[in-house]
């Protein structure tokens, strides 16, 4: 089914903390990232997409149990990862418990928005949940966070068994939309990534 802007709308209401808790505490790792190749290898995609070679200070929200964290770490000078569930948090926080450059912390967005500016946003599997109002109002707090000539990552799983579903096709075409050319894309049948470059003169 070939995909059109617009064939599917966000929830009219952003995914609610209850249901996510409820994920956590029925299984450590809901989504088996731990285990799954197709998401071992979106992150290592993700990772090799980053256009610079060294960060000095990343962002990670909806950061889950902290797989995709432990990769950037060896990337950034310094890692804020954050999730809305803490049982997530809990679990984030002990695979990356080696690691000195990195922070995890519960922040449930778009709300509750990190002090600072970083030179390196990535954004995995998260947009999807939002409505549309707390969609702007996130990418809005994290284009004002972003530093000049920094970059935002963003990588949302393709819902293949719905193609009429709202999913990542969707999402990065609202995303394209909003922060204008992206200077890294990737589309393939599992994930969409694109990665978007802040303005030198902003």
């Amino acid at each position: 089914m070939t995909r059109a802007s617009g064939d599917a709308q966000p929830p009219e209401s952003t995914v609610s903390l209850d249901y996510f808790t409820g994920l956590y505490l029925a299984k450590q790792d809901p989504w088996d990232l731990a285990t799954k190749w197709h998401d071992q290898r979106k992150y290592a995609v993700t990772v090799a997409s980053l256009p610079r070679e060294r960060y000095r200070r990343c962002y990670e929200p909806g950061a889950s149990v902290g797989l995709l964290t432990r990769l950037l770490a060896h990337r950034c000078d310094e890692v804020l990862a954050v999730d809305s569930v803490p049982e997530a948090v809990e679990t984030a926080a002990r695979n990356v418990s080696d690691l000195a450059n990195v922070r995890v912390e519960v922040a449930n967005l778009p709300a509750e928005m990190p002090a600072g500016t970083f030179d390196l946003i990535v954004v995995g599997d998260l947009f999807y949940y939002l409505s549309a109002a707390d969609f702007d109002e996130l990418v809005a707090g994290l284009v004002d966070r972003l530093e000049p000539g920094g970059d935002l990552v963003s990588v949302h799983f393709r819902d293949r068994q719905n193609p009429g579903n709202y999913d990542g096709f969707n999402v990065h075409d609202q995303l394209r939309d909003r922060l204008g050319e992206h200077v890294v894309h990737h589309e393939d049948e599992w994930f969409v990534l694109d990665v978007f470059r802040a303005n030198d003169d902003r």
